[in-house]
């Protein structure tokens, strides 16, 4: 019973992460209808930061995410106005070719600048513990878990109860209605895909202590973020976190009964099976129109 629970508590942890990840990814296409998939490279991104500040300027990660935050949110507002805004008229598949692209390009930078050997974060308190019982609960995982379902929970209540949130949802639902009412939907644009970059951003800190980074490592992240995405419903956020807290748990108790090589298969399973029950997801609405922050 306790390595039962020992692995739940492993499986929420990497879980919230997972949730903090594809929260940024069906934010952007709840409200652009753009699928990014050069969101896993944001990742790397900002874990590389984060290693850098770390490694040569002994910032402590967390510290360092007054920095890569808006590095990160920065980067998103060049990248929307260069590569997405001018795409958004065209046709689907020109935003995939231009988003793929856009991840190819910056893997292989990446990968040019850093080569691919893995980089690790080491702090002082990576292997620190407490006791609950029989049970030993990382303290880090326990920060990373707690943190990142607070900037999930934080971005609901700004769109929620902001009056920026509350344009976003407007553009969201519709857009040509809100340019009526006067939103600035441009700006709108700008703003949701910068946020959905400072989201992966902030879980490429929290991930960083946790594990190794190299150039690849974000295209690893991107096909659980989808498979997270699409399970919770596009453009949900309950759903993005729901589905999250559940992938790591399928992942924690996979791993351990029947070996790391078969999580893959196993999420995947559950994944087409829970889409031939509810074909828009866990929490989605028919046809994903509507930016859902229930």
């Amino acid at each position: 019973m306790d390595i039962i629970v020992q692995l739940a508590l492993s499986g929420l942890f990497i879980g919230g992460v997972y949730a903090l990840i594809s929260v940024g990814l069906t934010l952007v296409f709840g409200v652009l209808r753009v699928v990014n998939f050069a969101h896993g490279e944001y990742l790397t991104i900002a874990m590389y930061l984060t290693y850098f500040m770390f490694q040569r300027v002994g910032i402590d990660p967390f510290v360092a995410s007054v920095a890569v935050v808006p590095l990160m949110f920065g980067l998103g507002l060049l990248t929307e106005r260069l590569l997405i805004r001018p795409t958004l008229e065209a046709p689907h598949v020109v935003q995939v070719f231009v988003t793929f692209a856009l991840s190819l390009f910056l893997q292989n930078l990446l990968l040019s600048l850093f080569t691919s050997d893995f980089r690790t974060v080491r702090t002082p308190y990576a292997t620190a513990a407490f006791q609950i019982g029989p049970l030993y609960v990382s303290w880090l995982r326990v920060a990373v878990f707690v943190v990142a379902l607070a900037l999930a929970g934080g971005l609901a209540a700004f769109l929620k109860y902001t009056y920026v949130g509350s344009a976003i949802r407007a553009t969201a639902q519709d857009r040509r209605s809100a340019r009526l009412v006067g939103i600035n939907v441009d700006r709108v644009y700008a703003v949701t895909f910068a946020l959905g970059c400072a989201l992966v951003g902030a879980a490429g800190i929290l991930l960083s202590p946790l594990f190794p980074v190299n150039p690849y490592t974000g295209a690893d992240m991107i096909l659980i973020s989808f498979v997270i995405v699409v399970l919770g419903g596009m453009g949900s956020i309950a759903g993005a976190v729901t589905a999250g807290l559940l992938i790591g748990l399928v992942e924690s108790f996979t791993g351990y009964f029947a070996g790391g090589e078969l999580k893959q298969l196993v999420y995947f399973v559950l994944f087409m099976i829970v889409l031939a029950v509810r074909p828009n997801g866990l929490f989605g609405r028919k046809g994903a129109e509507v930016m859902d922050v229930t």
